[in-house]
């Protein structure tokens, strides 16, 4: 185990070096632009995940849309607040958000869908947060020890995420089987 460094004028000076980044210190490990990089991958990607939901809000429709539709705009709310988050991290990082909309859906890991049967829908959300579970398991265990912030968020995003998962598979295994078809 690495001993702490408790010479707190070492700490100190060590803060006064190169202040204009803020909270990134030598003591950063991660490749800050890769980092960022990945986080815009991620914005993009939640990005995607809120117009896919707001679609499916306002286009759901029969007798069991209601209930299916209200669980849509809450999880783009919740896919909102992600991306906030993420935009802030990226900018905390010094960097920039990319929120073009000309290359979101070729920087998103999932994709945007237009389906208009109730149940592909529903199918389609699941995929796109089994994606999102995926790619965050990995991210997570990517950034490990390196930068511990920016994991912290992404493992609060995967916990979302799966909860999203299991609000679906649930949506899913409530409808009529007929209706499943």
């Amino acid at each position: 185990m690495a001993e702490f460094l408790t010479d707190i004028k070492e700490i100190r000076a060590r803060a006064r070096q190169e202040i204009d980044k803020g909270p990134i210190t030598s003591a950063y490990g991660a490749d800050l632009q890769r980092v960022v990089q990945v986080c815009n991958e991620a914005l993009a990607t939640e990005l995607v995940c809120v117009l896919r939901y707001k679609r499916h809000y306002y286009t759901a429709t029969g007798i069991y849309a209601e209930p299916v539709a209200a669980e849509f705009l809450e999880h783009a709310a919740e896919e909102q607040e992600h991306a906030d988050r993420l935009a802030r991290r990226i900018v905390q990082l010094g960097g920039e958000p990319d929120f073009n909309p000309d290359t979101l859906t070729a920087r998103s890991h999932a994709e945007y869908d237009s389906s208009l049967d109730l149940v592909e829908m529903i199918k389609e959300d699941l995929v796109a947060e089994r994606i999102a579970i995926a790619s965050y398991t990995e991210i997570v265990q990517w950034l490990g020890d390196r930068d511990v912030t920016t994991r912290r968020i992404f493992e609060d995003l995967l916990a979302q995420e799966e909860e999203h998962a299991d609000d679906l598979k649930g949506l899913l295994e409530r409808l009529p089987e007929a209706q499943r078809r």
